[in-house]
């Protein structure tokens, strides 16, 4: 019993993070399982990950029918993330043991606070000013950018790619969050597979139940957000993120 509502209140932060914000299921999970469940830190993450694909999955069906997905340089930033988190985690083997795991838990709060000071106003039109030449170029570097340091931190991938696709390819935010979340599908699903190849199948019932709360309230996240304004979307996704942030520095500061 207390395993099942470890993992709903897990899921309801993961999901509505991944709905709303496209940010990774692995910052609100993982420490949650290890700090109240006891889990094995590597086992922890490839439940994470594992609760990630169907989340950000259905997170993208629903940007993309609602027309706020960039599937064109979706595709381009992801195979170059993957690539270079490949690089990063090689890189990352060969120096010092740098623990920056709280780097993507600063990066939610950091963010939260953002978009309720400093919404991201930017509308499709002035977005589509830009041309497919110049967008496709930014996607590859901003995509070397978001897989080596995900790759040599661990961590931050959906945090960096909303902070990099709304400040620096200038997408509105709907389009930025749907991008974000088609992204996250395809590398939470390549970190779950490599996670469970290594470490073998983790706790079954402690999977499913991830699996299906992230799902829920991933679902709900998504379809309150493309129906909301940029305003409302601004700050609901701004208090959501903040508010995980500090909920996860807390338990961060429990576990040690």
């Amino acid at each position: 019993m207390f395993q099942l509502v470890i993992c709903f209140i897990a899921g309801i932060g993961a999901g509505l993070g991944t709905g709303f914000a496209g940010m990774s299921a692995a910052a609100v999970i993982s420490p949650m399982l290890i700090t109240f469940l006891g889990l094995p830190a590597y086992e922890a993450v490839g439940i994470a990950l594992a609760s990630d694909v169907l989340a950000s999955a259905v997170s993208a069906y629903t940007y993309g029918k609602n027309k706020n997905l960039d599937i064109k340089n979706g595709v381009v930033m992801m195979v170059t993330v993957l690539g270079f988190t490949l690089f990063g985690s090689y890189i990352a083997s060969l120096v010092p043991n740098t623990t920056m795991g709280s780097f993507s838990v600063v990066m939610t709060l950091f963010l939260g606070i953002k978009f309720i000071v400093k919404p991201v106003m930017t509308t499709r039109e002035s977005m589509e000013t830009v041309s497919r030449k110049k967008r496709m170029i930014q996607s590859v570097v901003c995509g070397v950018i978001v897989g080596f340091i995900c790759g040599f931190i661990g961590a931050g991938g959906g945090m960096m790619m909303l902070l990099i696709l709304t400040s620096v390819l200038g997408y509105e935010l709907k389009t930025a969050v749907g991008t974000s979340v088609f992204i996250m599908t395809f590398t939470a699903f390549t970190g779950a597979l490599s996670h469970f190849a290594i470490g073998g199948m983790p706790d079954i019932w402690c999977l499913l139940f991830c699996v299906i709360f992230t799902l829920l309230w991933a679902r709900i996240g998504a379809k309150f957000a493309n129906k909301a304004s940029t305003a409302t979307l601004n700050r609901a996704t701004g208090v959501v993120l903040a508010v995980l942030g500090a909920a996860i520095l807390v338990v961060n500061y429990m576990k040690g």
